[in-house]
Protein backbone atom coordinates (compact mmCIF):
# COMPACT_ATOMS: atom_id res chain seq x y z
CA UNK A 1 0.00 0.00 0.00
CA UNK A 2 1.46 3.05 -0.94
CA UNK A 3 1.79 5.96 1.98
CA UNK A 4 -0.48 8.68 1.51
CA UNK A 5 0.20 11.62 3.84
CA UNK A 6 -3.10 13.31 5.89
CA UNK A 7 -1.99 16.84 5.20
CA UNK A 8 -1.83 16.98 1.42
CA UNK A 9 -4.25 17.09 -1.03
CA UNK A 10 -4.29 15.02 -4.20
CA UNK A 11 -4.70 14.78 -7.90
CA UNK A 12 -6.20 11.42 -10.32
CA UNK A 13 -2.70 12.08 -11.82
CA UNK A 14 -0.91 11.42 -8.66
CA UNK A 15 0.68 14.76 -7.71
CA UNK A 16 0.11 16.22 -4.35
CA UNK A 17 -0.41 19.57 -3.07
CA UNK A 18 0.44 21.45 0.43
CA UNK A 19 -0.60 24.89 1.46
CA UNK A 20 2.63 26.57 2.94
CA UNK A 21 1.16 29.83 4.03
CA UNK A 22 1.07 32.16 0.51
CA UNK A 23 2.99 28.78 -1.32
CA UNK A 24 1.34 25.58 -2.21
CA UNK A 25 4.51 23.37 -3.12
CA UNK A 26 3.68 20.46 -5.51
CA UNK A 27 5.49 16.74 -6.10
CA UNK A 28 4.65 13.35 -7.15
CA UNK A 29 3.27 10.65 -4.83
CA UNK A 30 4.61 7.69 -3.55
CA UNK A 31 2.23 6.20 -6.26
CA UNK A 32 3.73 7.79 -8.63
CA UNK A 33 7.13 7.13 -7.96
CA UNK A 34 6.66 3.61 -7.35
CA UNK A 35 4.73 3.11 -10.42
CA UNK A 36 7.83 5.06 -12.81
CA UNK A 37 10.47 3.17 -11.29
CA UNK A 38 14.09 4.50 -11.08
CA UNK A 39 13.68 8.14 -11.88
CA UNK A 40 16.57 9.75 -13.85
CA UNK A 41 15.41 12.84 -15.18
CA UNK A 42 13.15 15.73 -14.26
CA UNK A 43 12.24 19.06 -16.12
CA UNK A 44 9.85 21.82 -15.30
CA UNK A 45 8.59 25.13 -16.18
CA UNK A 46 10.89 28.17 -15.41
CA UNK A 47 9.87 30.09 -12.66
CA UNK A 48 7.23 32.83 -13.34
CA UNK A 49 5.17 31.20 -15.89
CA UNK A 50 1.75 30.83 -15.28
CA UNK A 51 -0.29 27.35 -15.33
CA UNK A 52 -3.79 26.66 -15.01
CA UNK A 53 -5.52 23.67 -13.40
CA UNK A 54 -4.54 20.50 -15.48
CA UNK A 55 -1.75 22.02 -17.58
CA UNK A 56 1.45 20.23 -18.42
CA UNK A 57 4.20 22.16 -15.99
CA UNK A 58 7.06 19.32 -17.39
CA UNK A 59 8.32 15.89 -17.13
CA UNK A 60 9.50 13.12 -15.43
CA UNK A 61 11.37 10.54 -16.31
CA UNK A 62 12.25 7.04 -15.27
CA UNK A 63 14.23 4.25 -16.60
CA UNK A 64 10.92 2.42 -18.07
CA UNK A 65 8.40 5.87 -19.32
CA UNK A 66 8.36 9.54 -19.55
CA UNK A 67 5.24 10.95 -17.95
CA UNK A 68 4.04 14.65 -17.96
CA UNK A 69 3.34 16.49 -14.85
CA UNK A 70 0.25 18.07 -14.22
CA UNK A 71 -0.49 21.50 -12.44
CA UNK A 72 -3.16 20.61 -9.17
CA UNK A 73 -4.50 23.73 -9.20
CA UNK A 74 -4.26 27.71 -11.40
CA UNK A 75 -1.18 29.76 -10.27
CA UNK A 76 2.24 30.98 -11.10
CA UNK A 77 5.46 29.03 -10.55
CA UNK A 78 7.00 30.81 -8.02
CA UNK A 79 10.22 28.41 -7.58
CA UNK A 80 11.48 25.00 -8.62
CA UNK A 81 13.56 22.59 -6.58
CA UNK A 82 17.11 22.73 -7.70
CA UNK A 83 18.07 20.29 -5.82
CA UNK A 84 15.67 17.50 -7.15
CA UNK A 85 16.30 18.57 -10.56
CA UNK A 86 19.97 17.64 -10.19
CA UNK A 87 19.35 14.76 -8.38
CA UNK A 88 15.78 13.26 -9.42
CA UNK A 89 16.47 9.69 -7.52
CA UNK A 90 15.68 11.61 -4.65
CA UNK A 91 11.78 11.82 -5.48
CA UNK A 92 12.04 7.95 -5.31
CA UNK A 93 12.90 8.22 -1.58
CA UNK A 94 11.75 10.78 0.03
CA UNK A 95 8.61 11.48 -2.70
CA UNK A 96 6.57 14.27 -0.44
CA UNK A 97 9.78 15.80 0.94
CA UNK A 98 10.94 16.51 -2.87
CA UNK A 99 8.70 19.11 -4.25
CA UNK A 100 9.09 19.76 -7.50
CA UNK A 101 7.94 23.50 -7.64
CA UNK A 102 6.48 25.99 -5.63
CA UNK A 103 3.27 28.11 -7.04
CA UNK A 104 1.71 31.55 -5.59
CA UNK A 105 -1.48 33.13 -6.66
CA UNK A 106 -3.54 30.18 -6.61
CA UNK A 107 -6.88 29.46 -6.76
CA UNK A 108 -8.49 28.50 -2.61
CA UNK A 109 -11.36 26.90 -4.15
CA UNK A 110 -9.21 24.63 -6.45
CA UNK A 111 -6.91 23.28 -3.95
CA UNK A 112 -10.04 22.55 -1.33
CA UNK A 113 -11.83 20.70 -4.45
CA UNK A 114 -8.68 18.62 -4.48
CA UNK A 115 -8.83 14.68 -3.46
CA UNK A 116 -8.30 14.65 0.33
CA UNK A 117 -6.26 11.78 1.68
CA UNK A 118 -9.87 9.40 2.02
CA UNK A 119 -10.13 9.59 -1.60
CA UNK A 120 -7.01 9.50 -3.06
CA UNK A 121 -6.38 6.24 -1.28
CA UNK A 122 -9.90 4.83 -2.62
CA UNK A 123 -8.44 5.90 -5.97
CA UNK A 124 -4.96 3.91 -5.42
CA UNK A 125 -6.40 1.01 -4.15
CA UNK A 126 -8.57 0.29 -7.05
CA UNK A 127 -5.44 0.83 -9.35
CA UNK A 128 -4.00 -1.77 -7.20
CA UNK A 129 -6.17 -4.46 -7.27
Amino acid sequence: MSNIPENLKYTRDHEWALKEGDTVLVGVTDYAQNSLGDIVYVEVREQGNAVNQGDSFGTIESVKAAEDLYAPIKGTVAEVNEEVLGNPEKVNSDPYGSWLIKMTGVDQAELDALMDPAAYKELVSSLEE
